[in-house]
């Protein structure tokens, strides 16, 4: 018989750092399977109507799982939220990619983001940390994240196709999710459908860049320097 210790991987199956990793790697499982759970659930019937019970039920897991993970129906209900918001900032990007004119990039991000109830799910974890201020930091890092990749992203498709940029990418990026969670809430609260609330974004938001066309490519608002001010540009 073949001796099995050839065979053997290069750490022992007793290695403490093997079994932490292990450990790790099966609580991130979990808690994503939580996540995935509890988030439409959450959705539907909000935090009060949602039982720790029936998220454990959706998981096939224990209810003490989630509070071994995540402490409170709180905070889960904060992380899946911030999660979504995150989610559905990929997703805007990813449809704004085929955009080839500054028109065409800002009707593809409004009509991506309030197509979803992702931010209006956010929007009720904003108003839970106000009374949870444990839970803030999480919001916060949230919404920094989506601030720095949402720059990058806007920053990118200007370098990519030569727009002009009236305003730097991190204010505009900024300026972009405080429109749309400003809009979508009042519109959920009037019942503007999602086309309303695209349409009353464009509104808001207005003219973001221009298109430079075939001429020379112009730099970006915050690139500018003394000799820009020679060709006209204040």
């Amino acid at each position: 018989m073949a001796d099995k210790s050839v065979h053997a991987p290069l750490e022992a199956v007793g290695d403490p750092k093997h079994a932490a990793r292990a450990t790790r790697s099966a609580g991130r499982k979990m808690r994503s399977l939580l996540l995935d759970a509890a988030s439409p659930l959450f959705r539907e019937r909000g935090l009060s109507g949602t039982a720790i019970t029936d998220i454990a039920a959706a998981a096939d897991a224990f209810p003490s799982q989630i509070t071994y993970y995540f402490r409170t129906k709180e905070a889960l209900f904060v992380e899946c939220a911030c999660r979504d918001l995150l989610y559905l900032a990929r997703t805007t990007e990813q449809a704004a990619l085929k955009a080839r004119t500054p028109r065409e990039y800002t009707h593809a991000l409004a009509e991506t983001v309030t197509a979803s109830d992702s931010v209006a799910f956010f929007a009720e974890a904003l108003t839970l940390t106000r009374r949870r201020q444990d839970l803030a930091p999480l919001v916060e890092r949230t919404i920094e994240r989506l601030h720095s990749e949402g720059a990058r992203a806007y920053a990118g498709q200007v370098e990519r196709h030569g727009w002009r940029s009236l305003r730097a990418p991190d204010e505009s990026s900024r300026r972009f999710w405080a429109v749309a969670i400003g809009v979508i809430l009042e519109g959920y609260a009037m019942g503007r459908s999602p086309e309303e609330l695209c349409a009353e974004m464009l509104r808001v938001l207005g003219e973001q860049a221009k298109s430079t066309g075939d001429t020379g490519r112009l730099r970006l608002v915050e690139e500018r320097d003394a000799s820009s001010n020679s060709n006209g540009e204040g």
